[in-house]
């Protein structure tokens, strides 16, 4: 599925990623933790083709197809989705009308004939439903008034809407509580499956519970210093990253 080898990206000619090598097969769920500026968000930048990211070195392929040559729409065309840590407001854009312009934007690269507004609004409130959003959300502008927990979940119904083969999750567990996290993350659970993936970047093991990773990997200072099963998040949990800050010292 996704493939990545000696990446490396800077901001403003400041280096950030220092050498990524990570592979997410078909069908798994991978997590990647890490203390604050370690490089978390910019991985996921550098993926879903944030123009402000320059690639120095390394590359990425998504399904065999060289992902950093791809242009941010055509990448999301292809099946990447990337939530974010915190997802913007767009006044006057009304949360339904964005949905299905988007859905159907997929469903034409796909080949696959457009919905109909009754159409999509029978789906978007089935997903909806499923996860405890009233429907009223569907009729807001996208993310305007909404609280935090609000927001991520309408990245969740988003991401069930286009239903990605790769998922990339920056903290969307960010600022939830403990039944919302449980939501965000049964959301992403429906979607398991041979032909789906995710990459869930998370500073907190208590989303793991939820999600049971294959991996789990470590990234400090631009590089992953250590991968593991699920019991690498619960270790980290308890002893922090302070042994390996100091062995990569």
């Amino acid at each position: 599925m996704l493939e990545i080898r000696g990446l490396a990206a800077a901001i403003n000619e400041k280096p950030i990623l220092k050498g990524i090598d990570l592979t997410v097969p078909d069908g798994e769920v991978h997590a990647i933790m890490g203390p604050n500026g370690s490089g978390k968000s910019t991985l996921g930048y550098v993926l879903s083709g944030r123009e402000d990211y320059a690639v120095t070195a390394g590359s990425a392929t998504f399904n065999g197809i060289d992902l950093l040559d791809m242009e941010p729409e055509a990448r999301a065309a292809a099946g990447l989705f990337l939530a974010f840590q915190a997802p913007i407001e767009l006044p006057g854009v009304n949360n339904a009308n964005f949905l299905r312009t988007a859905l159907n934007a997929i469903r034409r690269s796909r080949g696959e004939s457009e919905l109909d507004a009754v159409q999509f609004l029978k789906l978007a409130r089935a997903e909806a439903k499923r996860l405890a959003m009233p429907d009223d959300m569907l009729k807001r502008n996208v993310n305007v008034g909404f609280s935090g927990g609000e927001k991520k979940r309408n990245e969740v119904l988003q991401m069930a809407l286009l239903r990605p083969k790769l998922a990339i999750l920056d903290e969307t567990d960010s600022g939830l509580d403990i039944d919302a996290l449980k939501i965000v993350a049964d959301g992403v659970n429906a979607l398991r499956g041979p032909e789906f993936s995710a990459l869930v970047i998370t500073h907190h093991q208590r989303l793991l519970d939820h999600l049971v990773p294959n991996r789990v990997h470590v990234l400090l200072n631009g590089q992953i210093v250590r991968s593991g099963g699920p019991e690498l998040a619960k270790e980290l949990e308890k002893r922090g990253y302070g042994d390996l800050i100091a062995e990569a010292a």
